[in-house]
């Protein structure tokens, strides 16, 4: 199979955490992610918000041959998750990595930048087996509330991007719109894929809070490359009887590494 040039299916999707309040608790919205994923079946899922119950949920609703990556950000089990899941017939991993979004990251749960939320990276070094080629997986969700927290987040990633040779695919919830200091600070190295290739549904703010949708509302939901050809790009609405899966929508590429 070394060889093929098959796309490979990449989704970033902010899962919005397993809350128990009604109308739209994990309970109720389960069964809807776990049709949409099996429905999309990505390749690669980088996932934000994710409690670990929700993130064994999903593991456990996908197909068996998926796996994932990823720690809470308060270490361990604890706190939400930056969790990047993957096809294991389509995808090796080779190495991995955690970093926390403050002026010492390698130190678990620390915040330094103004986030009084705890804001993490997690780094996946994959072999694609259809190809043979390499890439690095990123997955992050900078800060809502602290500007300056999302600009030297930004100025990390970039900065540790910098040094690395490989093609590159990030995805996350940057809680920042195009045109932003963030978004020109990742796109000075990186392609932005709703821009890169051609896109596949309407236009949509990607956080809807499981209100009506906003045609060309604020897209805070990227998936960023280098390295790679955007085939095709999507902002993905799917619901089931009015129910969302979560209050954002699901982003997703088509990218030939």
């Amino acid at each position: 199979m070394i060889g093929r040039v098959d796309p490979l299916s990449v989704m970033s999707f902010n899962l919005r955490y397993a809350s128990a309040a009604e109308p739209n608790s994990w309970a109720v919205r389960r069964p809807v992610m776990a049709q949409l994923l099996l429905k999309e079946r990505p390749a690669l899922l980088g996932t934000q918000e994710g409690l670990y119950g929700q993130i064994n949920d999903i593991a456990h609703d996908l197909p068996d041959h998926y796996d994932w990556i990823g720690l809470g950000r308060a270490g361990g089990s604890h706190d939400e998750f930056m969790a990047i899941f993957f096809d294991t017939l389509r995808l090796a991993p080779l190495e991995f990595d955690h970093h926390w979004l403050s002026a010492t990251p390698a130190v678990v749960g620390s915040r330094s930048w103004g986030n009084n939320v705890i804001r993490m990276v997690t780094w996946v070094r994959f072999a694609d087996r259809l190809t043979g080629k390499q890439f690095v997986a990123v997955n992050t969700h900078f800060d809502h509330e602290s500007a300056h927290s999302r600009l030297c987040s930004a100025e990390f990633v970039r900065d540790r991007l910098q040094g690395q040779t490989l093609p590159v695919v990030l995805t996350g919830d940057f809680n920042d719109v195009p045109g932003s200091p963030v978004y020109a600070i990742l796109t000075a190295g990186l392609a932005d894929s709703w821009l890169a290739g051609p896109q596949t549904t309407p236009a949509y703010g990607t956080f809807h809070g499981y209100g009506p949708l906003v045609p060309d509302g604020p897209r805070i939901d990227w998936i960023l490359t280098r390295g790679a050809t955007v085939e095709a790009a999507a902002i993905n609405a799917f619901q089931r009887d009015g129910q969302y899966p979560s209050d954002h929508l699901a982003v997703q590429a088509l990218v030939r590494i």
